[in-house]
């Protein structure tokens, strides 16, 4: 399970066997057809490097969350994406790329004479899962997209609102969820979970429940019943997570790696906007999260602005491992999307406080902390449910920003849904924390009416524009 280099090997043996001399005449580096399996295990390995990556040119998000700060360059932290094409980089790899290659080796499955029908329906629910996934982040990353016209032949789709997609989506993760159990058959191609179709369904369950949570505020009858149905089957330990373990050497390295290590560079510290509060909270992962510290204490950086490398703490020694794991979907953030739907008075099988507090104990422990450390942080009484301040949507909202701190994107969603922690503007421009991407510029050059057409249906292609879910106060 999990295991990457079993399914390179298996690919290479399944390619060098068979050889033809006519095969000779065939231009090997772009292949006729590439089996379902392959495509499957690409789109699922290219997913994770996007949403794990921190190149400045491709993902921006642990720095849109404030987790990071810069040093010689500032201008993603101040929120520029154009410039490094990061919205247009975002807008290929997820649907030129995951999604395209989804589609594609559903196809294969579909025509495959030979297999199962059990394996089929387990495979193609599979690909259902990790598309809505895929469309998930770019609704959430951009508002309106193109969708139903997304696959066709048509270069120019026409985009569709954010919310019918969103009530698509559902619906689809809902017809994949009944589909999976058993072994799917998939094997080593199935990267994460070795083509376990139960953990898939755990993995769909986990997922459903956070799309309920992002319509808490906008369809609160229909965001209940999508939790209540879904807390069952969710994550129940950090051994669910939905996540890549990478390897050690290129190309099958944590991309993280690329950035901090191979490259030499030095472009990130600490943001002081996450170690402020984690000092004051006398948070046992600082460690973990960071190297470096200052004078015995852990100091980030101004956000936005151009800081001094030396000056301040640096990520941490774990997100230099190139095996780091990949994390999509998290046991504690499931955690904590349960202590949201409980605090709203939803039945799903505990109190807001207890999954609180396991969404808090089960990260401090996978980051390296110990129990007693666990038990001493969450005995705080500015961290204790019952005694922290705010309400109790803002303590979970808090804590569950800081347990994110390696899932930039969802870190940046939790944000957006709650309006809580105070993000500051960016130090340089005064810019406040963006509500979403604006569309590539290719778009306008590709797709200019379209993209015209769903820039004024949401109210201005505008990094301020809020996607549909977005009404926090």
């Amino acid at each position: 399970m999990k295991n990457l280099t079993i399914f390179i090997l298996t690919l290479f043996i399944l390619m060098s066997c068979g050889e033809k001399l006519s095969d000779l005449n065939k231009d090997i580096k772009n292949p006729e057809a590439v089996p379902a399996g392959a495509l499957f295990a690409n789109a699922m390995k290219e997913l994770h490097d996007y949403m794990s990556d921190c190149n400045v040119n491709i993902n921006n998000f642990r720095l849109w969350s404030q987790q990071w700060a810069q040093t010689t360059y500032d201008d993603e932290s101040n929120y520029e994406l154009v410039e490094r094409n990061v919205n247009g980089r975002a807008w290929n790899a997820l649907y030129a790329t995951v999604i395209r290659d989804l589609s594609d080796a559903a196809l294969f499955i579909q025509e495959d004479e030979i297999l199962t029908d059990a394996a089929k329906r387990n495979q193609l629910a599979m690909i259902e899962v990790l598309q809505v996934f895929t469309y998930h982040v770019l609704v959430d990353t951009f508002g309106d997209i193109p969708y139903n016209q997304a696959l066709g032949d048509d270069v120019t789709p026409a985009y569709d609102e954010d919310a019918t997609i969103y009530s698509d989506l559902i619906t689809r993760l809902e017809s994949a969820i009944a589909n999976l159990s058993g072994d799917s058959g998939m094997g080593a191609s199935d990267l994460v979970y070795g083509g376990d179709a139960d953990m898939w369904k755990m993995f769909a369950n986990s997922l459903k429940l956070r799309l309920a949570i992002r319509l808490a505020n906008v369809n609160s009858s229909q965001a209940q019943t999508m939790a209540e149905s879904a807390a069952g089957g969710v994550f129940q330990s950090v051994a669910d997570h939905f996540e890549l373990q990478y390897q050690n050497a290129p190309p099958n390295n944590n991309q993280l790696w690329d950035d901090l290590v191979q490259s030499g560079r030095s472009d990130f510290i600490a943001a002081s906007t996450l170690t402020d509060p984690m000092n004051d909270l006398s948070d046992p992962r600082l460690p973990f999260y960071y190297k470096d510290p200052v004078d015995g204490v852990y100091q980030g950086g101004v956000y936005g602005t151009n800081n001094n490398y030396n000056a301040f703490s640096h990520p941490g020694v774990l997100q230099e491992d190139p095996t780091w794991p990949g994390i999509l979907i998290s046991y504690w953030e499931v955690q904590f999307l349960l202590a949201d739907a409980a605090s709203r008075g939803w039945s799903v099988g505990g109190t807001a406080e207890e999954f609180y507090n396991a969404g808090i104990e089960a990260s401090i422990l996978y980051w390296g902390a110990t129990q007693a450390e666990a038990d001493a942080y969450l005995a705080n009484p500015d961290v204790a449910f019952a005694t922290a301040t705010g309400t109790d949507l803002e303590k979970i909202a808090l804590q569950k920003w800081i347990a994110l701190y390696d899932q930039g994107f969802e870190a940046w969603c939790s944000y957006r849904l709650y309006n809580h922690p105070d993000l500051p503007p960016a130090d340089r421009t005064g810019r406040d924390t963006p509500r979403r991407f604006t569309y590539p510029v290719t778009e306008y050059s590709l797709n200019e009416e379209n993209v015209e057409a769903a820039s004024s249906a949401i109210g201005g292609d505008d990094l301020q524009t809020k996607v549909f879910w977005d009404i926090a106060n």
